[in-house]
């Protein structure tokens, strides 16, 4: 039995479908009415990270489970408690790849740090997936790509080596079913790194009409994130975004196509396969 944590968001949707029919698979939700695109024959359970008792029964019968955690509220002892006593053997992390710079200091990293100690020393084998940036992070610009034909985003002349979520979600697949060795701590990046201002021109390119790159200054950026986040993570996104800035996040790792036997997936290639989010009503 594996268990899929995280199934809503962006690499464990991708997970859920990678996973082969033949495997049993149990999928772990807060609300599993949400959960789309599961293998058939799948079960899926509600499970809570601070209901130990809806993390017991979803842990009962596992052999491998794909951690996903998000709170920073709480790490991941009592889960990886839970599911030691449940026999499980196998814990692939989704964890980020900013966990390797010694200049990251905020908070979400030294969570993600944590909880990747945590796992090492739980007992059981572990897999650690440290990724860059996702290329889907670009679908934030849909909305003003289609209503404005405007990019607007922090420090457009920073590279950043983003990763397509689906080469991920197959690297966590073969973590999973034992084609990848257990006991890996990988950094996962596309195959090359490119600027918010490059990013733009790709995807004017593949819509046949101009954008414009409009950069926000760092008051407007906090402004736009303290929309939609609490107050210590603006402050970690804005100290990434200017680590960014002096270079942190370039370099190229060529352990993805080295676990994948294949190329890593390109920002174009992951833009033309997502046009339609960005394309204007009426195509």
């Amino acid at each position: 039995m594996i268990l899929v944590t995280g199934a809503t968001g962006t690499v464990g949707r991708e997970v859920l479908r990678l996973l082969p029919a033949d495997l049993p698979v149990r999928v772990m939700a807060r609300v599993p009415a949400r959960v789309q695109g599961a293998p058939a024959g799948a079960e899926t359970v509600p499970g809570d990270y601070a209901d130990p008792r809806s993390l017991a029964a979803a842990l009962a019968g596992v052999r491998a489970v794909f951690l996903v955690t998000a709170d920073l509220r709480r790490d991941d002892g009592q889960f990886l408690r839970l599911a030691r006593s449940a026999g499980v053997r196998h814990v692939v992390k989704l964890s980020a790849a900013a966990v390797e710079d010694p200049g990251a200091d905020d908070v979400i990293t030294r969570w993600q740090r944590g909880n990747e100690e945590l796992l090492r020393g739980s007992g059981m084998e572990w897999t650690l997936l440290r990724p860059r940036s996702f290329m889907s992070n670009a679908l934030s610009w849909a909305g003003s790509v289609r209503s404005g034909q405007v990019v607007r985003a922090l420090y457009g002349d920073s590279p950043n080596s983003c990763v397509d979520p689906r080469d991920l979600a197959e690297a966590a697949v073969g973590a999973l079913t034992g084609r990848i060795p257990a006991g890996g701590a990988h950094t996962l990046t596309g195959p090359q790194a490119l600027t918010a201002v490059e990013q733009t021109a790709l995807l004017a390119e593949l819509l046949g009409r101009p954008l414009r790159f409009q950069e926000l200054g760092p008051d407007q950026a906090r402004a736009a994130l303290g929309r939609r986040h609490p107050d210590t993570v603006v402050r970690a996104l804005l100290h990434s975004a200017q680590r960014q800035r002096e270079g942190a996040k370039s370099g190229v790792d060529d352990t993805l196509p080295r676990l994948l036997g294949r190329p890593a997936r390109s920002f174009r290639t992951w833009a033309a396969d997502h046009l339609d989010a960005f394309a204007p009503p009426g195509g």
